[in-house]
C-alpha cells in the first residue's frame, strides 16, 4: 500500500514563476495547488491544509509576510512548514521571513534542483516530527495505562497480604476463596503486561506476511487457550469450519482471535453465544469476525473502541483499554482494517479484514 502524495501549496502573484513551480513539482509525484495571491493562498489553505508552502514575498495586498504571519496564528495549519522563494536577497529579507515563520528562503532565479532537494528535506523534517509527537502522545496514554491498571491489582494483592498478616498473627487461616481472588488478580497483572509487551513489539518489528492456510488450527488453538475463561463464562461456540485463505502473521493473528473471543465472553450474554466464521468480498478481502449476543453497543460508543488506549470500562465493564488497541495496530500493519457492527439489544460483530493471498 504505496502513501499518498504529498501536497504543496504554491503562491506566487508572477504567472511564469507559477507555472515553472506547478510543473516542476508535478513532475515529481508531488499534488500541487496554485494561488495567485495572499487571499486565495490562505483560503485554499485553510479549506485543505498542505504538506508544505512556497511563498512568494513580493505580492500586491497581501505579501509573502503577512501571509505567513496570518497562517502561524491558526492552529489547524500553524504546523505547515513554509519555505519563502522571493527575489529579494537582502540580509534583513532573509531574518524576517524566519522571523514571521518561515523554515528556509531561496532566492530567485533559482535551480530546480535546489527547490527540489529542500523541500524533501523539509517534508521529510515534518514527517519525522508528526512520528514523533505521535509517539510521545502514545508513551503518554502508555504511562497512564500502566500505572491505572496495576495499580488496581496491585492494591488487591496488597490488601489480602495484609489480611493474611493479620490472620496469622491471630492464628486463623485466610479463607481459600480469598486465595482465589489473589491468584485471579496476579494473573490479570500478567496479562496486562503480556498485552503491554505484545503492543510494544508490534510497533517496532517487521514480520514475514504469507498465506495463512490453517485458520482454522489458529482459532482452534486460541480456543484451547481460553478453556479456562470458556467454563468461567459457560460460552458456547459455533465455529464455521471452512476458511479462507488470507495473507498474514499467524501468531499476530491468535492475538486478535484472542481478544475478539475474550471480549465476546465477557460482554456478550448469559450464558454467552458466540458465532465465529468467515467471509470472502468482492475487494479481494477476507472478513473474519465474532459475533456475540449481548447488550450491543450505540454509535457513539462503537466510535471510540478502537481508540488508542481508550478505557473499555467506559463503554464496558471490567476492561483494560489494551485490547482492541492492540487489535487495531495489528491488522493495520497487516494491511487490513478492523470495525464493529452493533444495534442496541442486538449484540455486536467485530470483524477484521485481511487481503486474500
Amino acid at each position: 500500500m504505496s502513501p499518498d502524495p504529498k501536497s504543496i501549496v504554491v503562491v506566487d502573484d508572477t504567472p511564469e514563476n507559477l507555472r515553472l513551480l506547478v510543473n516542476m513539482l508535478s513532475e515529481q509525484g508531488y499534488v500541487v495547488r496554485p494561488a495567485p495571491n495572499g487571499q486565495l493562498a490562505i483560503s485554499s489553505i485553510m479549506k485543505s491544509p498542505p504538506d508544505l508552502i512556497l511563498l512568494d514575498i513580493l505580492m500586491p495586498e497581501l505579501d509573502g509576510f503577512e501571509v505567513c504571519r496570518q497562517l502561524k496564528m491558526i492552529d489547524l495549519v500553524n504546523d505547515i512548514p513554509v519555505i519563502f522563494v522571493s527575489a529579494l536577497d537582502e540580509v534583513f529579507d532573509k531574518v524576517q521571513a524566519f522571523a514571521v515563520g518561515g523554515v528556509d528562503y531561496i532566492t530567485k532565479p533559482f535551480q530546480v534542483e535546489e527547490v527540489l532537494a529542500r523541500v524533501e528535506t523539509h517534508l521529510s523534517l515534518r514527517a519525522m516530527r508528526q512520528q514523533l509527537q505521535k509517539q510521545n502522545q502514545e508513551l503518554e496514554a502508555f504511562a497512564h495505562t500502566v500505572a491505572h491498571d496495576l495499580k488496581n491489582p496491585l492494591s488487591i494483592l496488597i490488601s489480602l497480604f495484609e489480611m493474611q498478616k493479620m490472620d496469622a498473627e491471630q492464628g486463623d487461616k485466610l479463607p481459600d476463596d480469598l486465595f482465589q481472588i489473589g491468584s485471579q488478580t496476579a494473573y490479570r497483572m500478567v496479562n496486562i503486561i503480556d498485552e503491554l509487551l505484545l503492543l510494544s513489539s508490534v510497533r517496532k518489528e517487521d514480520v514475514d506476511i504469507s498465506p495463512i492456510h490453517d485458520m482454522g488450527n489458529i482459532v482452534q488453538h486460541t480456543v484451547d487457550r481460553l478453556h479456562a475463561m470458556i467454563d468461567q463464562y459457560q460460552a458456547e461456540l459455533f465455529i464455521q469450519s471452512e476458511w479462507p485463505t488470507a495473507l498474514g502473521y499467524g501468531p499476530w493473528i491468535e492475538e486478535v482471535w484472542i481478544n475478539y473471543l475474550s471480549n465476546a465472553m465477557k460482554y456478550g450474554g448469559t450464558p454467552a453465544l458466540i458465532e465465529v466464521g468467515a467471509d470472502v468480498l468482492q475487494d479481494n478481502l477476507a472478513c473474519f469476525w465474532v459475533r456475540d449476543n449481548g447488550p450491543g453497543l450505540t454509535q457513539p460508543e462503537q466510535a471510540t473502541l478502537f481508540t488508542e488506549f481508550t478505557r473499555l470500562d467506559k463503554i464496558r465493564a471490567n476492561g483494560h483499554g489494551l485490547g482492541l488497541s492492540i487489535v487495531r495496530r495489528i491488522v493495520d500493519k497487516l494491511g487490513g482494517q478492523v470495525g464493529v457492527e452493533s444495534e442496541t439489544g442486538q449484540g455486536s460483530l467485530f470483524y477484521f479484514e485481511l487481503p486474500i493471498a
